[in-house]
């Protein structure tokens, strides 16, 4: 048997309907590394506990950095504070990540989850700013090497 590295994928990229509506964001490539048992789907929303659907929610006051060190928080469309399952579902995918000894990860870019550059800025009206989501951020600080649905090629 081949030994390949290990490779998470947001699981919505892989055509996992776990966004917020119900949808999913499918790179048929992305799919088919999955397919291939080259990659493993996660999503950190679902491992934290979150429905689907569920309301979007949105970083304020930050990105996943600050959300890791309690100086932002995640709140979704209707107001309630959200941050304690991101930070669950951050904490279960890096440790699935440590287990399968991944170094790479492919995830949803603008995520407040999975952003690997950009966010969605707090204010629900569809601005963005620089920064990571809350499980890209802890992803960093593991050493693993990220890249989004935009830039893996």
């Amino acid at each position: 048997m081949e030994n390949r590295p290990c490779i998470l994928v947001s699981a919505c990229l892989a055509g996992y309907h776990c966004r917020y509506d119900g949808s999913s964001n499918l790179v048929p490539q992305i799919k088919d590394l999955v397919t291939r048992f080259q990659a493993i789907p996660v999503c950190p929303e679902k491992l934290g506990g979150l429905p689907v659907p569920r309301p979007p929610a949105e970083i304020q006051g930050g990105d996943g950095f600050d959300v890791l060190e309690g100086r932002a928080r995640v709140v979704d469309k209707e107001g309630r504070d959200v941050t304690e399952a991101f930070l669950k579902g951050a904490q279960a995918t890096a440790e699935l990540a440590r287990t399968l000894g991944a170094k790479v990860a492919i995830l949803k870019e603008r995520s407040p989850s999975c952003g690997t550059r950009t966010v969605y800025d707090g204010t629900f009206s569809g601005c963005t700013r620089s920064g990571c989501g809350v499980t890209a951020a802890l992803l960093l600080r593991q050493g693993l090497q990220l890249f989004s649905e935009e830039t893996w090629r």
